[in-house]
């Protein structure tokens, strides 16, 4: 039986990296599958072509989860289109880094809105969805970064560690209607982004990983596809280090 048969699933930001290995895992796993991208046409449609190969329904939709009112428009276009959801995975960012000194307004206030208003504006748009059909699984990916904070990235860190204050208090007021929120962060993980770093650096950061090793996109997607899922029915206002131990 797969781990997520019937249900439907939403996810922002996946035609590449950990959005894209979380919305292939879930496809896999028999979930229906809308996703959002920002420009990405052809990735997106290689995205959704893939996803219904495996016999699931899926659609892209071209949507900025940093506007509210897309993301409302949003909800109600995959809702007619699927009839329900059941998960959400929040999963849209950017970094804009810059030491503080250096950092524009605009940087502060682009990485702000795209990284956690994002997050406001789905949970907002998705909540009367989830409190009709009394449950629901809400997952917002934040960072090592915003546990723990890194130079050069303060608008970074900000963003992904309001992201874990936001999600607390969700499931604190959701978790009477069996509506769950919980949150993943992620490590050093390996993807098209990192794969333009220098060598040395990168060797230099596996080296201080207890693993050994940077994470890939599946590594996020697993733990996502258990959160999603049932087996997680009595997990709710949790922040899940996927690091490799890197916070340890």
């Amino acid at each position: 039986m797969s781990l997520l048969q019937g249900k439907t699933a939403i996810i922002t930001g996946a035609t590449r990296g950990i959005g894209k290995g979380i919305a292939e895992v879930f496809a896999q796993q028999g979930a229906n599958v809308a996703f959002t991208y920002s420009s990405s046409v052809e990735a997106a449609n290689a995205l959704e072509k893939e996803l219904n190969e495996l016999g699931i329904k899926a659609k892209g939709y071209q949507s900025n989860a940093a506007s509210y009112d897309q993301a409302q428009e949003l909800i109600a276009d995959v809702i007619e289109t699927f009839g329900s959801i059941d998960v959400l995975v929040n999963n849209a960012g950017i970094t804009k880094d810059n030491l503080l000194m250096r950092m524009s307004e605009e940087d502060f206030d682009k990485v702000i809105e795209v990284n956690l208003k994002s997050v406001f504006n789905m949970t907002k748009a998705v909540q009367r969805t989830m409190l009709k059909q009394r449950k629901g699984s809400i997952i917002n990916m934040s960072s090592v970064v915003g546990v723990k904070g890194n130079a050069g990235q303060a608008n970074y860190a900000a963003s992904k560690s309001g992201i874990i204050g936001f999600s607390k208090s969700v499931a604190l007021e959701l978790g009477s209607r069996n509506i769950r929120s919980n949150v993943v962060a992620p490590g050093f993980i390996e993807t098209e982004m990192t794969e333009k770093l220098d060598e040395k650096v990168v060797e230099g950061w596996r080296n201080a990983i207890p693993l050994k090793r940077g994470g890939t996109p599946e590594d996020i997607a697993n733990t996502c596809l258990f959160l999603a899922s049932d087996l997680s029915a009595y997990v709710t206002g949790q922040v899940l280090n996927v690091d490799g131990g890197m916070l340890t």
